[in-house]
Parts: C-alpha cells; structure tokens; sequence
C-alpha cells in the first residue's frame, strides 16, 4: 500500500472548519509500480469476477456465448472465403485453418475494445476511491482468458476430429497467447486515456479492429504476403501470433521465430509507450471523465 495521506495548510483567509484529507498516490517506481498492483491483487481478482460475470449474467446461454461467436464466425468465412473466394488455407480444411487463427484474433480484439472502454465504464468507482487505475484496463484483458479457454478446448476437438496431432513446439503456444495479451494491453492503455477525453476513440474501436482482422493472416495464409515484405508485415504482432498457432498446432510449416521476434518486439514498445501514455494521463483522469 503506498497510499500517502496529506494535510495541506489552508489560507489564512479561510476559516478552519477541521482538516481535509487528501488521498492519492505514493511516490511510484517505474511506468507500471508492480508491487503497488500486488497490494490491490485482491481488488484486481473481484473485477475479472465481475466481468466474467456480468457478461453472462441474465443470459439464456451464459457462458455458451463463447462458442457461439467463433463458431458462427468460423462457419461465415468457410463459406465466404473457403468455399466462394477459394483462398489457400496451407492444405487444411478451411474450417479448422481459420477456427486455430479465430482463437487469438477473438481474445486480441475482445480484449482491445473491453480494455478501451475500462476508464469511461468505471468511472463512478475512479471518482470516489484511490487505486491504480491501471488495474481496470488490465484486468479487462484477463477477464477474457475465459472466453479463451473454452475456445482452445473447441479448437482442440477440431484437431481431434480432423486427426491432427500438434508438434512439439506447441510449448509455446501459451508464450503466444501472453504475446497477445501484452498487444492487447499495451494498444488498450493508449486508447482507453485517449476514450476518457475524447468518446469518438470507443466508437472508432470497433471498426479499427475489424479493418485489422483482415490486415492481419486470419483469412488467409502468410505465405500470400512476399517475402520482402514479411517482417514489415510482422510489425503486427498478432501475425507471429497466428502463424506460429498453424505452424505449432496444425503443422503448416516451420516456426516463424522471425515473425514471432518482430510481433515480440513491437508489443513490447505497445507495452512501454502505452503505459508512460497513460501515466501522464492519470492524474486527470477523474476531470475528464
């Protein structure tokens, strides 16, 4: 707990009507103070609960709204871009080349716009109490990690079904998935500051993440993409992602430690730059929202 508590001295034109406490942060160490966000480690767990939660409470289906979405998404683009369009899919059913690409996408961009609108949906807790605010963009990432399960579990039984058993590489699968998450994170605390001033960033989301779905490898393979312009295209970091998930999973390939290196480099700078972005923003946070 670095909660540091102050007495300022009023004016002397001011008539004394007791003391006036004033709560805000300690002095913190570095852009992200990781042992101030283990003190709130409780506080983080009940918003993953209560996000898990609302999002499924007074539902028919509940949780079976998890398989649902990839599912319709994944029957949508077999038939749009399997069966109609025709595009390669490195020798797999289509169906199960894009279900192994819709599992990270789905997480990614859940996680993005949840993350963005975290600050602006909180904002009556950030006006009355002190914790670090950017425990709600980040737990809005990790309140998605449900979701995600349930759709490894589905992508499992397809590999199943399809008699494909993954490679030995696939220990890194869950290192790609935290690679998605600190994109996620990272992109999320830049937009989340920037939807707490300006409201057109939550509207804008939707339709950015739907623009990088197709500028990112889930309809099509990477080998669609020259060569010389791979590692740019990396820049992405949901490409590594995605292809590494094929290569390791579904045997579609080698590794792509060039594209995975890359997409790691730059979720990385997401990471650092969105977190000195929304440091700077914080102390203004409670005026504008």
């Amino acid at each position: 707990m670095t909660t540091d508590l102050h007495f300022p001295t009023p004016p002397a034109d001011v008539p004394m009507t007791g003391p006036t406490l004033v709560i805000g942060p300690g002095n913190r160490r570095g852009l992200i103070d990781a042992a101030e966000l283990w003190s709130y480690r409780d506080l983080a767990l009940f918003l993953i609960w209560r996000d898990v939660k609302a999002r499924y409470a007074q539902s028919i289906l509940g949780i079976g709204w998890a398989i649902i979405q990839p599912l319709f998404t994944m029957l949508v683009f077999t038939v749009v871009f399997g069966r109609v369009a025709r595009v390669p899919s490195d020798g797999l059913p289509y169906s199960l080349f894009s279900f192994a690409a819709l599992v990270p996408w789905t997480f990614f961009s859940t996680s993005l716009t949840a993350a963005t609108d975290s600050l602006v949906t909180a904002s009556a807790m950030i006006s009355k109490v002190y914790f670090p605010r950017i425990i709600l963009p980040i737990t809005a990432v990790l309140g998605k990690g449900v979701d995600l399960a349930i759709a490894l579990a589905m992508l499992a039984a397809m590999m199943g079904y399809y008699r494909i058993a993954p490679t030995r590489w696939a220990v890194i699968v869950p290192l790609l998935l935290v690679l998605a998450a600190l994109a996620a994170t990272g992109l999320g605390l830049w937009l989340t500051a920037l939807a707490a001033q300006y409201r057109d960033v939550k509207y804008a989301v939707g339709l950015v993440v739907q623009l990088m779905m197709y500028a990112a490898p889930v309809v099509y393979p990477v080998s669609l993409i020259p060569a010389r312009y791979r590692l740019a295209y990396a820049i992405n970091p949901m490409v590594g992602v995605i292809e590494g998930m094929r290569t390791t999973l579904l045997r579609t390939g080698n590794v792509p430690w060039d594209l995975i290196v890359v997409g790691t480099v730059s979720a990385l700078v997401f990471v650092v730059t969105g977190a000195a972005y929304f440091r700077r923003k914080e102390p203004t946070l409670t005026d504008v929202l």
